[in-house]
């Protein structure tokens, strides 16, 4: 196995290992690690910024989040890990600073914003780089996870639609910020 696909595997499974450790831990103690979550405007949720995303609460949870994540991550990280991990952290971070700010008064969690930004970061790279890997990328991420933008609609109980929105708005920020510029030539 070449080593830049087995950089990017073993990338993959320590998130995916990760994730369920973390969860374990979390159905162990009751779900004592979901106190970790945003609740937004408060001291305390401001922690939640960094834990919501690797938080779940139960295993249905996880494994509805986990599948995407993936595939998302899979399909950014081929590129470039460093752009990937660069990318994760601007969209967990900026996505979570929004629920903060803006969101009900409720305890967020999941990896849903996370995927969600990863998710609308691929889509505009197919127009802010033009590049036909980003395109393809792009076209069957929509064809075949179109329907995820239903998550952002209110009204499902449980459900943070206000992570889906605000990861949406980091993917879309992260691309805007990092789209390659287009090269002016200077006629002598």
């Amino acid at each position: 196995m070449k080593a830049w696909i087995k950089q990017r595997v073993w990338i993959l499974s320590i998130l995916t290992t990760v994730l369920i450790i973390i969860q374990c831990i979390n159905s162990v103690t009751g779900d004592a690690l979901n106190n970790f979550g945003i609740l937004p405007r408060t001291t305390r949720g401001l922690v939640g910024i960094l834990c919501a995303p690797w938080l779940h609460s139960n295993w249905e949870h996880l494994f509805s989040n986990l599948p995407i994540l993936l595939i998302l991550s899979a399909l950014l990280i081929s590129q470039s890990v460093r752009d990937y991990i660069k990318s994760s952290i601007f969209i967990i971070l900026f996505s979570g600073l929004l629920v903060w700010i803006f969101a009900r008064t409720a305890i967020h969690i999941g990896a849903s914003g996370w995927i969600f930004g990863l998710w609308a970061l691929l889509l505009a790279r197919a127009f802010t780089q033009r590049s036909l890997l980003d395109f393809i990328f792009a076209a069957v991420v929509f064809i075949y996870y179109g329907g995820i933008t239903s998550g952002m609609i209110p009204g499902t109980p449980g459900i943070s639609f206000e992570a889906h929105i605000a990861g949406v708005i980091a993917g879309l920020s992260y691309a805007l910020l990092t789209r390659k510029k287009p090269r002016i030539e200077v006629s002598p």
